[in-house]
């Protein structure tokens, strides 16, 4: 809408600066004819006809220059939207975190290269990563993460960012999960879900975990207290949420949900737990507390960045009841990052080029994730270059999982990767801070 409003706005301009000579050379022209009527007789012919013609094609000029200029307008596209160029910090990436210096050196680097943001982890296993008056009032967190110096890191961070024009919106990782070990399951065992058979368990990426009964009112006042406090005590550029803000379709069978279902359909929910319409349910019933979550950071502070970051959305609707679409479409999304994590490029073009992405990049900047690395599954930097380019070919931005991933491949230096990195990014796209 803006886009539109600005195009129209310009149009009108250059035709009303065009137009305003164009009116003094009309009303020239009628000075003109009164003079000659009365001095027709001490004129030369031959003279006023020239001076008429003369004052006639400058008015058709302008009229061209008119018609020209609006339609060379009309034919190009709007501005393009911030492009985003992401890196995910998570736990991996602590040792640099705790360092000032290593904190001060990567944030260099990363604005050298032409990035623009980073996304730090501030949930994950149950724990924040900064000091959190709600995990102690909660009683979850009997540690206080801290840099090697006894500093804040996410605050260190944040600062050194800021300097050198960098955006940080921090990332909510492990949003609905914790692991059956930490204080979050043991001092709140109700709060969880749960599968039909009763199993409480999924094997993620993480490894073994229980999952937050993400319809639970506590559970959502949890969720609340500690995003509201992160955005208020830290000078964040926005908050985001990835595939974990969802829950596996197996579960939801717990007492509390069975029996909210059960209240407002008069029936119990399906022994099916990829029936259509309690799949629909349970997405909703998520879907409507992403739209209150919202609305509380925008009372906050209204021009933070809403970030999602999940798995291509036949997926993650259909088994992590994630309905992000939806959330797009009730303007409740303001920047989207889709998760493809696929070394076959074609399999990658593919999910890049589904119809929900395009419909995303026509209102909010989206991307797409890409695989740097893991410990034990490096990616070279060919195939990191391919699927860049290949994002870039379709006007998306990326992000990177994750930040010392970036460098670090066993066939390749990191001066060469850098190098690499410097190629893909030739020039800077700085993304404004929202005030």
């Amino acid at each position: 809408m803006t886009s539109r409003f600005h195009h129209q706005s310009l149009r009108v301009w250059v035709a009303n600066a065009l137009i305003k000579p164009m009116k003094l050379i009309l009303k020239v022209i009628s000075v003109f004819q009164g003079w000659r009527r009365r001095h027709a007789s001490t004129f030369s012919q031959t003279l006023r006809k020239r001076l008429f013609a003369i004052l006639v094609l400058m008015s058709c000029i302008t009229i061209l220059l008119v018609d020209n200029f609006t339609a060379a307008i009309a034919q190009n596209p709007p501005l393009p939207r911030q492009e985003i160029r992401g890196v995910w910090m998570t736990n991996n990436d602590i040792d640099v975190l705790k360092e000032r210096a290593k904190v001060t050196e990567s944030v260099s680097k990363l604005r050298r290269l032409n990035f623009n943001t980073i996304y730090p982890v501030i949930w994950n296993s149950g724990y924040v990563m900064y000091p959190s008056a709600v995990a102690k009032r909660t009683g979850i967190q009997p540690f206080v993460l801290r840099g090697s110096d006894g500093h804040d890191i996410l605050a260190d961070l944040i600062n050194q960012a800021h300097r050198q024009g960098l955006l940080v919106i921090p990332w909510f990782e492990f949003g609905y999960m914790a692991p059956p070990t930490s204080e979050l399951v043991m001092e709140h065992p109700n709060w969880f879900t749960q599968k039909q058979n009763g199993g409480q368990t999924s094997i993620s990426a993480a490894g073994e975990v229980m999952w937050l009964n993400p319809f639970h009112p506590e559970v959502q006042q949890f969720i609340t207290s500690l995003v509201m406090e992160n955005i208020t005590q830290y000078d964040v550029d926005g908050i985001q949420f990835d595939d974990h803000m969802s829950l596996p379709v197996e579960f939801g069978y717990d007492k509390y949900t069975v029996a909210l279902y059960a209240q407002e359909t008069k029936k119990n929910p399906p022994t099916n737990p990829h029936d259509p319409a309690w799949v629909r349910w349970r997405a909703d019933k998520m879907t409507a507390f992403m739209v209150q979550l919202n609305q509380a950071v925008k009372a906050q502070k209204p021009r933070l960045i809403f970030s999602v970051a999940p798995n291509y959305y036949d997926f993650a609707y259909k088994f992590q009841l994630q309905d992000w679409l939806n959330w797009l479409r009730l303007n409740i999304v303001d920047e989207l990052i889709v998760q493809i994590y696929r070394p076959n490029l074609q399999s990658f073009v593919a999910n890049i080029s589904r119809q929900e992405i395009q419909e995303a990049q026509k209102s909010i900047p989206t991307g797409v994730g890409i695989m740097a690395g893991l410990r034990n599954n490096p990616v070279s930097i060919q195939q990191i270059k391919s699927q860049v380019r290949a994002a870039q070919e379709r006007g998306l931005g990326v992000s990177f999982f994750y930040y010392e991933s970036l460098w670090e491949y066993p066939k390749e230096t990191s001066t060469q990767r850098q190098e690499a990195f410097q190629t893909l990014f030739r020039s800077p796209a700085l993304r404004a801070r929202l005030e």
